[in-house]
């Protein structure tokens, strides 16, 4: 990616979670879906204007309310975290971090056989492309 997205802090990710499933909506469409106890309207209307400072969201006017709007998707947010947790916690080494969960969270054979299926098929992509 070009330019580094800005972390978002977990109230930022929870509400665009949800402009992700929804894609647009007022503010009173993103407190409806999320959990009881719902945060204030006024709440939630802050964190989307510091999203949208952040260069995340924009808006469509109605008058005086403002219908909201991903700028960016979810696999890019989802590529760029990804890049920045093995770029900060394991020396950018892909292989740190797989070898790490393989560890940490003692996989299942299953989930290891299926980790190394996903492996032997992008390897075999790559083989293919070089050609």
């Amino acid at each position: 990616m070009a330019h580094m997205i800005k972390e978002l802090t977990k109230a930022e990710e929870q509400i665009m979670q949800i402009l992700w499933q929804i894609e647009k909506g007022f503010v009173n469409d993103i407190v409806e879906c999320l959990h009881d106890p719902k945060p204030a309207y006024n709440t939630v209307s802050t964190i989307v204007r510091i999203l949208e400072k952040k260069g995340f969201v924009s808006h469509i006017a109605y008058g005086k309310t403002h219908e909201y709007f991903p700028l960016i998707t979810r696999e890019e947010y989802t590529k760029n975290f990804v890049g920045s947790v093995v770029e900060n916690y394991f020396q950018n080494s892909f292989r740190q971090l797989v070898s790490f969960f393989a560890h940490e969270n003692q996989l299942s054979i299953s989930e290891l056989e299926e980790i190394k299926t996903l492996m032997e098929s992008e390897i075999n992509k790559k083989k293919d492309y070089s050609k």
